[in-house]
């Protein structure tokens, strides 16, 4: 048999540019669906956060057939938090098609992507995505997009990339934007026409797939040399245990082979290859041999981990290491401890979380867990508040109950020995008329700002701002420019630590004993303070309740109820009419929180309390309370 011809390729993007959208464009064109079968979109983003986020968390592979062709795809995530994800995926493909945005250009986590992809060597495809859109300025995007290259240090040979145009979200690709001229995007009541990923006025990707074939040609046959497969990714099955992904380099691999594992320190151990799979569009699928160039899933080796390689133990021969880069940011995990602990959850036991955490450390490799001085708590590391965050909700969907302390960041030493902590890059684009309220903000917060320039009424500012300066922000944020601003942010580096940043301002309201809440008590409440419950909600003391107006924190009874006298019955009254309460995504409880505070997660509620719950032993620690 003639050996198959193999191409890899990663789609590579900033948040929302549209990667999962174009791969379901490669699915739909390449035969993978049958025609009576409906496809969805964003069919990559398989698990429900991805859903209901729309971003992509964990990278993925698929493989389509172009002519003879083999083409396996990797959607990798776009946003910063996921960036151990993309890091080792880029070592296993040929190329990368690098998607930018018709009208947002090159954004923070463009230049991220993109850089490590010019770190292997590799020869990127330039797509200018949403050529559709009204504010698209298609040419100096191009123009942008070079600079970076440049700011990048990219070869000559990998500054002469092609470029393509397209709407992926009716799979359309294109060598000169005037050809998608009569592509159709709205009705003519304004209304955006269904998606189309098979294609739209007989314009498809094919152009694409052109450029694919013509740049890297096939992978060459290397079946006859002794077997290289190092794991860049790795999954978990619940009846086969852990699973290793990556490409083979060389040789061939079998189900059954005695091999050896390459260790990044030099040492070895031996095991057996139980079962090897190659993707055939979505599916795994198992075979009994795996030619060089492939990208493979081998099963039966419980104690395999990123950057191992899989050789012959007669031919041992370790591909370079792949380095991950650390966490940024750390939270206490622990046990619920609270009055209403074990009445929501299934799994409330150190040993339950425990267990947990080191089944997400199986396929999670930018995650790092930690013992602390207490049995009941673990330190959780990872690259991100949506990182860790997106771990939390993940438990708290399986029946997990736990509480979760404010995020810290974790400094390290310089070559001096001086303490640095992380930065980021934070990009903001907001209405004219919000940037000196923004530039004040990042200041505080110790940001040293690069650059500003306006257009057509919005700023677009970008800072350098600590990690610890980022925390808790977002939300204040979306508030100052009333919806209306766009902040994204990148881990940056390491710089001296930058002194003191102020924390939240405003004190806690909180509940002074168990109970039910009434609409009398919370009315009473709302005159000076923001609520964070409304009437009919179990709380119990030390349980945060609202926000105060002033600094300090302020103890209230949210149970109290309307005496009854002989002078009027309980009810008797007009009706109590209350202020909306504000009700915390997980992301906002998180930013919110201080470091006297936690967040008490379980499958059905997310509370905030104070570490200490009882009033009498919050004096005896040193702050100052008043009560209400």
């Amino acid at each position: 048999m003639a050996k198959q011809k193999i191409i890899n390729i990663a789609v590579i993007a900033h948040v929302d540019a549209g990667k999962s959208t174009l791969v379901d464009a490669f699915l739909a064109q390449s035969g993978v669906f049958r025609e009576n079968e409906e496809m969805v979109a964003q069919t990559m983003d398989s698990n429900d956060l991805e859903r209901e986020r729309g971003i992509t968390i964990y990278s993925k592979n698929c493989s389509v057939m172009h002519g003879d062709y083999k083409i396996n795809i990797v959607d990798t995530p776009g946003h910063a938090d996921f960036s151990s994800e993309v890091e080792r995926i880029i070592k296993t493909v040929d190329t990368v098609i690098l998607l930018v945005d018709s009208s947002e250009g090159p954004m923070p986590q463009t230049r991220f992507v993109l850089k490590k992809s010019l770190e292997q060597n590799l020869n990127p495809i330039l797509l200018i995505n949403k050529i559709d859109k009204k504010d698209a300025r298609i040419d100096e995007v191009v123009d942008e997009v070079y600079e970076l290259f440049m700011d990048l240090e990219a070869n000559d040979k990998q500054l002469d990339f092609p470029i393509l145009y397209g709407i992926a979200r009716q799979g359309v690709v294109v060598r000169d934007p005037a050809e998608a001229a009569g592509v159709q995007i709205e009705s003519r009541d304004g209304t955006k026409v269904r998606k189309a990923a098979a294609g739209q006025n007989g314009l498809t990707i094919a152009p694409l797939f052109e450029t694919i074939i013509d740049m890297c040609g096939p992978y060459p046959d290397k079946d006859d040399e002794p077997l290289q497969f190092q794991v860049s990714s790795l999954a978990y099955d619940d009846y086969i245990g852990r699973l290793g992904i990556g490409r083979v380099y060389k040789g061939k691999i079998h189900p059954g082979e005695q091999i050896a594992v390459c260790k990044p320190d030099g040492s070895y151990t031996t095991g057996k290859i139980n079962q090897t799979f190659i993707y055939r569009g979505l599916k795994r699928v198992a075979v009994d041999e795996v030619g060089s160039g492939d990208i493979c899933v081998v099963s039966g080796l419980p104690e395999i981990t990123i950057g191992d390689t899989i050789c012959l133990e007669s031919a041992i021969d370790p591909l370079p290491s792949i380095d991950i880069e650390p966490p940024t940011l750390s939270m206490n995990f622990m046990v619920n401890a609270s009055p209403f602990a074990g009445k929501e959850g299934k799994y409330v036991t150190t040993r339950h979380i425990k267990e947990r955490l080191e089944k997400e450390l199986e396929v999670n490799v930018g995650l790092v867990v930690e013992p602390t001085d207490s049995t009941d708590s673990f330190k959780v590391s990872g690259r991100g508040e949506l990182h860790l965050s997106i771990l939390i909700e993940q438990m708290r969907r399986e029946g997990y109950e736990l509480a979760v302390s404010k995020p810290e960041v974790i400094y390290r030493k310089g070559p001096k020995g001086e303490r640095q902590e992380p930065v980021e890059e934070v990009v903001i684009e907001v209405p004219d008329n919000y940037a000196g309220t923004i530039i004040s903000d990042l200041n505080l917060r110790k940001g040293m700002m690069s650059s500003m320039d306006g257009k057509n009424g919005r700023s677009r500012i970008i800072y350098t701002v600590p990690t610890r300066g980022l925390l808790g922000y977002r939300s204040q944020f979306i508030n100052e420019t009333h919806g209306e601003g766009t902040m994204v942010t990148r881990f940056s580096g390491y710089e001296d630590y930058k002194g003191e940043i102020p924390q939240r301002t405003a004190g806690a309201v909180i509940a002074q004993e168990e109970g039910v809440s009434t609409p009398y008590a919370l009315n009473n409440i709302q005159e000076r303070t923001q609520l964070f419950i409304g009437p009919g909600t179990h709380v119990y003391e030390g349980m945060i309740v609202g926000q105060n107006s002033r600094s300090d924190d302020m103890v209230v009874n949210p149970c109290k109820a309307k005496r009854v006298s002989n002078m009027r019955a309980a009810g008797s009254d007009e009706a109590v009419k209350l202020s909306p309460y504000k009700t915390f995504t997980l992301e906002e409880a998180l930013e919110f929180i201080n470091d006297d505070e936690l967040v008490e997660v379980t499958p059905t509620d997310i509370r905030l309390r104070k570490k200490i719950l009882g009033e009498l032993e919050r004096k005896r620690s040193g702050r100052v309370y008043t009560q209400e």
